[in-house]
């Protein structure tokens, strides 16, 4: 059976949701962020030496990187499913998708929440200066990019229902990370009529909801 090493609160989520599209049977082996630091325990480390979640483990195969496990979990079980037909725009268009996830669209996002974190975890006296660098660090860097990233998503969503043509693929599982993290920290849904529709349909699909009650309620950090 296909081990899931799971963190709360974190990416690996999609991951269950993957699994549950696919219904594929698997065992969540689940560890908690330190309460102050936000980091994963040591113990993930004997998985993977980076430490990080998601990681699965089927028979001897380890697998870390969401991209990576959703590649895998398509070759070996997807049986064609989740993923448009090879040698199509479509299947150009998933590609991209399932790559700038995570090497495009999260940069930012972890950005603006690293700085907004930085001024609670500073030093009393030292506090209002790096509230002052983070603020402009915000403003200056961060929130333009994540507009035009915003801007973008909103804009692929008129070409198609979902990002990689008009059926629902693994690339709209990798993108839904970034979409409720950015309705939290980066826009307002009720400005961008498409992506709350997104959030709207996924949040919607049975597989979600079974995904959310075996991993539980998670925060986008």
């Amino acid at each position: 059976m296909i081990k899931v090493h799971h963190l709360n609160d974190s990416r690996s989520q999609r991951v269950l949701w993957l699994l549950e599209e696919l219904g594929l049977p698997y065992e969540v082996v689940r560890y908690e962020r330190d309460a102050r630091t936000r980091l994963a325990p040591a113990a993930l480390r004997a998985i993977h030496p980076l430490g990080k979640s998601p990681v699965i483990q089927d028979g001897d195969v380890t697998v870390a990187e969401t991209g990576a496990i959703v590649d895998y979990l398509l070759d070996v079980y997807g049986e064609g499913r989740l993923r448009p037909v090879a040698r199509t725009e479509d299947a150009r268009r998933f590609t991209y998708w399932l790559h700038y996830t995570e090497g495009s669209a999260m940069p930012p996002l972890l950005l603006k929440l690293v700085f907004g974190l930085l001024p609670r975890r500073a030093p009393g006296l030292m506090r209002p200066l790096v509230k002052q660098i983070s603020d402009k660090a915000i403003a200056g860097f961060v929130d333009p990019q994540l507009r035009d990233h915003v801007g973008f998503w909103e804009a692929e969503l008129a070409r198609s229902e979902w990002f990689a043509g008009d059926q629902f693929t693994a690339a709209d599982i990798m993108m839904s990370f970034p979409v409720e993290a950015g309705a939290d920290r980066a826009f307002d849904p009720a400005d961008r009529p498409r992506l709350r529709a997104f959030l709207s349909r996924i949040h919607a699909r049975p597989a979600y909801r079974r995904a959310l009650e075996r991993g539980g309620p998670y925060a986008y950090a």
